[in-house]
């Protein structure tokens, strides 16, 4: 560590290091929204036999700035039955979230045995993420939480009911989908045995067999992955924001720049979901040097794998309908949600056995017993409660 500037331990080069890396995280994740949203404009145009933004700048990359600029100079309108002070509150309820969370993602460093991936930068040591608190996975949930009170507050005090109704359907989708996303983690949680991202890459340093997705944690990618579409509001679990239903949905009474930072929230939160994804299932940057400096490559890493899952939330949105409210309800809670807490049982039992040192095949084969049984009382309750809101309905009509 570098000497203390003053005696009371004020460290200049601390704070030179946090400045210095929130500004490079800000930056990436600001300049990855504007290639985001032309990358996804351009994406979907192809896949619809259409040329896409081609004017501003070549191939279009300018196209996004250009829509910013007039943003900021449109006119900022109010809705008379409109809370003032939480209506302004909302867009930066939905900005803040989504970089706080990209805070935590380790996007570089050769995770390996030999090496931890560390830097030294104004005479101290660090790693080429943001912040790693001790916390870190928990400091995710409560960032994915408090994201949605933006939609929900901009939809509530926007005195409109098509806003409104955007809000309620906000409030219910994180509800749903919350459960199975923190069930999914807590999977990667046991197998890792750390909070902290750093950690979690470090665990999955080495060999492409060493990443969670290879591992045990199949079925908690895919529970994660859908989730996560459905936290973000992307299609097809956009019905906070059905155009065809409710004009815009929570942001219908938005205009000018706060209109702007929900749009830029959208991709941001795109972008940070999907390099969580590659941080808790696929290794982060780890990966092999192929040649050159080995510095550059697990950064070269990162983004394809980002690229890899941000051309999948495009090509969702290019292929797949939007859900219906009651099938957006039953995937949560009768699909996602038992699949999520069978597997982490499954996990438990087999880590279990490990520590007991029960023969190899005992443990899963306990897990499977366990699991099973669950997903049994899960899937008769389920049935129990649809048959009686049946019956219910029946004699109502």
């Amino acid at each position: 560590m570098g000497d203390p500037l003053f005696n009371n331990g004020f460290d200049l080069g601390v704070v030179l290091i946090v400045l210095v890396k929130s500004l490079i995280g800000f930056t990436f994740v600001m300049v990855g929204v504007i290639f985001m949203i032309w990358f996804e404009r351009k994406v979907i145009a192809d896949m619809q036999n259409r040329i896409g933004p081609n004017r501003a700048g070549p191939f279009g990359l300018l196209q996004t700035l250009a829509d910013g600029i007039k943003l900021i100079f449109k006119e900022d309108l109010r809705p008379d039955r409109a809370d003032p002070l939480v209506f302004r509150l909302a867009p930066y309820l939905s900005v803040a979230p989504a970089f706080l969370t990209f805070c935590i993602v380790p996007i570089g460093g050769v995770f390996t045995s030999g090496q931890d991936g560390s830097v030294h930068l104004f005479g101290h040591t660090t790693y080429l993420q943001v912040a790693d608190p001790p916390i870190g996975v928990l400091f995710l949930l409560a960032m994915s939480s408090i994201g949605v009170y933006g939609v929900m507050l901009a939809g509530w005090s926007s005195g409109s009911k098509y806003p409104l109704l955007g809000a309620v359907r906000a409030s219910a989708q994180m509800v749903s989908y919350e459960a199975a996303l923190g069930l999914s983690v807590v999977t990667v949680i046991l197998m890792t045995g750390s909070l902290s991202t750093h950690d979690i890459v470090a665990t999955q340093a080495g060999r492409f067999l060493d990443w969670n997705l290879v591992t045990t944690a199949v079925v908690p990618f895919v529970i994660f992955s859908i989730a996560a579409c459905a936290e973000l509001n992307r299609p097809p679990f956009d019905l906070v924001e059905a155009e065809q239903e409710l004009v815009g949905g929570f942001h219908t009474e938005y205009s000018s720049i706060r209109f702007g930072m929900f749009y830029l929230a959208e991709f941001m939160n795109t972008i940070t979901m999907s390099a969580i994804i590659v941080t808790l299932f696929l290794g982060g940057p780890s990966g092999p040097v192929l040649f050159g400096p080995q510095q550059i490559w697990p950064l070269v890493w990162f983004t394809l794998k980002l690229l890899g899952f941000l051309f999948g939330f495009v090509w969702l949105r290019a292929t797949l309908p939007r859900f219906r409210y009651d099938q957006l309800m039953d995937l949560g809670w009768k699909g996602l949600i038992p699949a999520s807490l069978v597997w982490l049982i499954l996990v438990a039992v087999i880590r279990v056995g490990n520590d007991q040192d029960w023969p190899r095949v005992v443990g899963p084969l306990v897990g499977l017993g366990v699991a099973g049984a669950v997903f049994l009382l899960l899937l008769g309750a389920l049935r129990t409660s649809a048959t009686r809101r049946h019956d219910e309905a029946e004699v109502g009509s």
